[in-house]
């Protein structure tokens, strides 16, 4: 059974990614292609603020590349040695780090040493619920690095709670350059996935027509997989019928939810 994952690397992992290392103990043939490329935008201002942490009741992440933002802005020098000396890094200490997923809090923790709460709300919707109930209109802005195409569920809700919240974009998606011809390549060697899996909303977007151009009229013999309850709504807005969706953002719980289908 083929299955065919349409995400990036985990970055600073040893050996096979974690997802492939799950889809192979579930006796699948799965195979990774990255979809998305990133640039990272305002990294100054995301500095700057990352100093003044008096100014902010926390920290939002919701995506990994957003912890790597931070992680480069602590790579400057005068930014790393006041977080070194635990001048900055206690007074961060002190605020509450919300994030959506295990993946992006283990970044947090290994990363910038922080501690972290929300992990297991497996999405935004999820997460700005758990941050409505910690959170008041008294507080000081929450500071959310995030993504050009982040979606707005997370802001309004807490726009809609009284909860304030300063947004820096700090990164721009777009399709990773060698994913065309990946893509081409997987086709002509393999044939048609039994399975193909989105791991963003982005990469749906950026996706989804190449998919179709090469599958042609055995588009509809694929079944397809969703990281996510965002992802799936993403793939069903562009027509797909979604076979199955993990309950948590895990290659363990992925990996079930597609064994259920077969």
């Amino acid at each position: 059974m083929k299955v065919l994952l349409l995400k990036e690397p985990k970055e600073g992992e040893l050996g096979a990614d974690p997802y492939i290392q799950e889809f192979i103990s579930h006796g699948l043939q799965a195979t990774l292609i990255p979809v998305l490329s990133f640039e990272f935008i305002s990294l100054q201002d995301l500095s700057k603020k990352l100093s003044h942490p008096e100014g902010y009741g926390g920290l939002i992440f919701t995506s990994p590349r957003a912890v790597e933002a931070v992680t480069l802005c602590l790579g400057e020098k005068a930014v790393r040695e006041e977080w070194n000396n635990n001048i900055l890094k206690d007074k961060w200490k002190e605020k509450s780090v919300y994030v959506v997923g295990k993946s992006t809090a283990k970044l947090v923790v290994k990363e910038i040493g922080l501690v972290t709460q929300g992990e297991d709300s497996g999405n935004a919707e999820n997460l700005a619920e758990h941050i409505c109930n910690k959170e008041s209109s008294n507080s000081l802005p929450l500071l959310f690095p995030c993504g050009a195409l982040k979606r707005e569920v997370l802001p309004e809700c807490l726009r809609e709670k009284g909860v304030p919240l300063e947004c820096l974009t700090v990164y721009k998606t777009s399709q990773h350059p060698f994913f065309q011809q990946a893509l081409d390549n997987y086709f002509s060697e393999q044939g048609i996935p039994d399975i193909i899996t989105f791991f963003s909303p982005s990469g749906v977007k950026f996706c989804l027509s190449t998919i179709k151009k090469l599958a042609g009229a055995f588009i509809d013999t694929i079944k397809f997989a969703a990281i996510g309850p965002t992802t799936a709504d993403a793939m069903a807005t562009e027509g797909l019928t979604v076979s199955c969706t993990a309950e948590k953002p895990t290659a363990e719980d992925l990996a079930a939810s597609i064994r259920r289908v077969l």
